[in-house]
């Protein structure tokens, strides 16, 4: 669903609107726990591990399609996901993952390119969990969740492990107060820092974290628009075959000719592709690209997903050069000389892919967990009052 600007602000409040009118608000799309401050986590509550397994996927699929047709809604899922884990306090325990970002996004009335893209975002999650509710319900703070790791995993990154089964906070529940644009650079790096600190974010997580956003952003900036709608078209495969030798039979004349013919017409300044802005996932493909493809998949992958870091870090070097400043705000932040933290961890990543990769899933897997109060049978006997694990500054991670 792709809207101007000037016709985001009433489209995302029809959706609000309609939602109130139709029985108390956005909570037809979920079954929300008492209104308080806290974010409830039942990992039982989807019962059935297949019909759990097929909400994930689906949603998951939802949220590469929006990618695909739109590269700049790639940060902005994962940014939508950050800002919902930071909305939790540590020291007052409240508020946390619970999808109650969604309301400070929506109520939002800037119309400036970073807000309508985090306003995109909210409604593709918002119409792939209503899409869902015909088979299995979904949270739309699990969703939110889900469409930051497929973020990364869109641009060729690893698979972040997301613990599903949070509550959503019910519309009249009360909002923390955490600024929607806090990732657009406007911010010093002592304030960005903060948020993380208050939410009870070590600076290595925060590095890892902030590394994940500047990647997918390196990524995007380095591929053309051409390139993202090219991974949209399906290949060709001759008839009957399967199989890698299938892409590479021999051309013919006719092949040649027809292929001439589309160039021709394609190179009309007037001409309009019929299948742009279709997108048909490949459910069948390798686990790689089932959803997709991926996007970054010839610069960049799991084992290679340290490579604009490792660009930052030796630009860095050069104390004479302010090419660190090409890479954006981030950048900057993550090798601020008043940030020794990070600049440490920074310099680690470069070195070793393996270690930025587990961070990254370590540290998004806990931050999507932020405030969580474990309910349901066993899982609140075995978690409940659980001290959160986290990434310590140092490398002994003792507690």
């Amino acid at each position: 669903m792709a809207l101007d600007r000037r016709s985001f602000g009433s489209a995302a409040w029809g959706i609000v609107s309609a939602a109130a009118a139709t029985g108390g608000g956005l909570e037809q799309f979920w079954n929300p726990p008492p209104a308080n401050a806290q974010v409830f986590l039942d990992p039982a509550m989807y019962g059935d591990q297949e019909l759990r397994v097929s909400a994930v996927d689906s949603m998951k699929e939802q949220v590469r399609r929006a990618i695909l047709q739109n590269p700049d809604l790639a940060p902005s899922f994962y940014q939508l996901s950050l800002l919902d884990c930071l909305s939790y306090d540590a020291k007052t325990k409240e508020y946390g993952p619970d999808s109650s970002i969604i309301k400070l996004v929506l109520s939002s009335k800037n119309t400036d390119e970073y807000t309508t893209n985090l306003q995109q975002a909210v409604l593709t999650l918002i119409e792939a969990s209503k899409a869902l509710k015909k088979y299995t319900a979904i949270t739309l703070a699990d969703a939110i969740a889900i469409g930051g790791s497929e973020a990364i995993e869109s641009i060729g990154g690893p698979v972040l492990p997301v613990q599903l089964g949070r509550g959503d906070a019910p519309l009249e529940a009360p909002v923390a107060n955490i600024p929607i644009d806090l990732f657009t650079g406007k911010y010093s790096t002592e304030q960005v820092t903060s948020y993380f600190l208050k939410a009870g974010v070590t600076e290595r997580e925060m590095t890892a974290l902030m590394s994940g956003l500047l990647t997918i952003e390196s990524v995007k900036k380095a591929r053309s628009t051409d390139d993202w709608k090219q991974s949209v078209k399906p290949k060709f495969r001759e008839a009957g075959k399967m199989g890698r030798m299938s892409d590479f039979r021999r051309l013919t004349e006719e092949d040649i000719k027809e292929a001439e013919a589309q160039a021709a017409l394609e190179a009309d300044p007037d001409y309009e592709d019929p299948d742009a802005g279709w997108y048909i996932a490949d459910s069948f493909g390798t686990r790689e690209e089932r959803f997709g493809e991926r996007i970054g998949k010839d610069e960049i992958d799991e084992k290679t997903f340290n490579k604009y870091i490792k660009e930052i870090v030796e630009k860095s070097k050069k104390k004479s050069s302010n090419s660190v400043e090409d890479y954006g705000w981030i950048a900057t932040m993550l090798t601020d000389p008043n940030a020794p933290t990070s600049q440490t961890w920074l310099t680690k990543y470069a070195q070793s892919n393996l270690n930025y990769v587990k961070d990254l899933t370590a540290s998004y897997n806990a931050v999507t967990q932020l405030g969580a109060v474990f309910t349901g049978g066993k899982y609140e006997n075995l978690l409940k009052n659980r001290t959160r694990k986290s990434l310590n500054n140092d490398e002994l991670n003792l507690f």
